[in-house]
């Protein structure tokens, strides 16, 4: 487990850009299960890759685009172990992946982003197909 004072910027990063952090595994259930219309779920990280490019392209697609999710949240892997195990459930058949980007639709997975989709990639590249991705399901 990271330091929380090590994260807390990273956490900062996405919560003010309007992203509900969840901690809980029970967060995380309640929330991806019950949620209507589309939500783009971050599993954010200490990387660099997260630092770069990840965290950087969300923030750049939802200020590039008409068409957002109706929701946004996030999990932290490294820090919040049960609420990312959960939302790994989620995610399934994809294998876990730090960071990644899901989108659902009524609760169910309908777009992921995998970390070796995110490395080696800008946060303009990530954003400009996160924008395609929102036009097509939201």
């Amino acid at each position: 487990m990271y330091p929380e004072q090590l994260v807390a910027p990273m956490r900062t990063d996405l919560t003010s850009a309007g992203f509900t952090e969840f901690k809980t595994s029970d967060e995380v259930e309640n929330n991806l299960k019950n949620l209507k219309g589309t939500t783009l779920l971050v599993i954010n990280s200490v990387c660099g890759c997260a630092a770069g490019a990840a965290r950087p392209g969300v923030k750049w697609a939802l200020q590039h685009t008409d068409k957002k999710p109706n929701n946004l949240a996030t999990v932290f892997a490294g820090v919040d172990k049960d609420a990312v195990a959960k939302a790994r459930e989620f995610t399934l058949p994809y294998p876990p992946s730090s960071p990644a980007i899901a989108l659902f639709k009524d609760g169910e997975l309908v777009h992921f982003v995998e970390r070796h989709h995110i490395e080696g990639r800008n946060a303009q590249m990530i954003g400009q197909h996160l924008v395609e991705v929102f036009d097509e399901f939201c």
